[in-house]
């Protein structure tokens, strides 16, 4: 595997809209453990742009705006919590990991456990319902 792609930062980065999108920040950076790289207030209190990195990863989000791509894109509430996507994150401790985003307040919706192709994780929920998946299973690794 060539450097390039184990060193470098990702090039997909997930972006999701939250309600309250600076409570959804604060929750993220303390249960997920992810770090603020760039947050641009919007007006009334919203967020216009964020950038949230974890290790050589990023997710950006922002604040729902009711603009022609915002029409695009439904809440977990909106559709009976079904998602049509979610962020995988590799962790280097998923049993650590798991315990902080609990302590935090994340639903559980997979409990931890070991995967059959290796590594280890859980599935949950954060504090508007977006579905994450976190685990030590690393595909570049392997």
């Amino acid at each position: 595997m060539s450097k390039q792609t184990t060193e470098r930062p990702a090039t997909i980065i997930p972006a999701m809209r939250y309600r309250n999108a600076p409570a959804a920040i604060e929750w993220l950076c303390q249960a997920f453990e992810f770090q603020k790289h760039l947050v641009v207030p919007g007006e009334n209190g919203t967020v216009a742009h964020a950038q949230l990195t974890f290790g050589n990863g990023m997710m950006m989000l922002g604040s729902i705006h009711e603009n022609e791509f915002g029409k695009l894109i439904k809440q977990p509430d909106e559709l009976g919590l079904v998602e049509t996507q979610c962020p995988y994150v590799v962790v280097k401790d998923a049993d650590a990991h798991y315990a902080r985003a609990v302590a935090a307040g994340a639903k559980i919706v997979r409990e931890i456990e070991d995967a059959g192709y290796g590594g280890r994780g859980y599935s949950c929920r954060d504090l508007e319902g977006h579905l994450w998946s976190f685990g030590s299973y690393n595909p570049w690794s392997e």
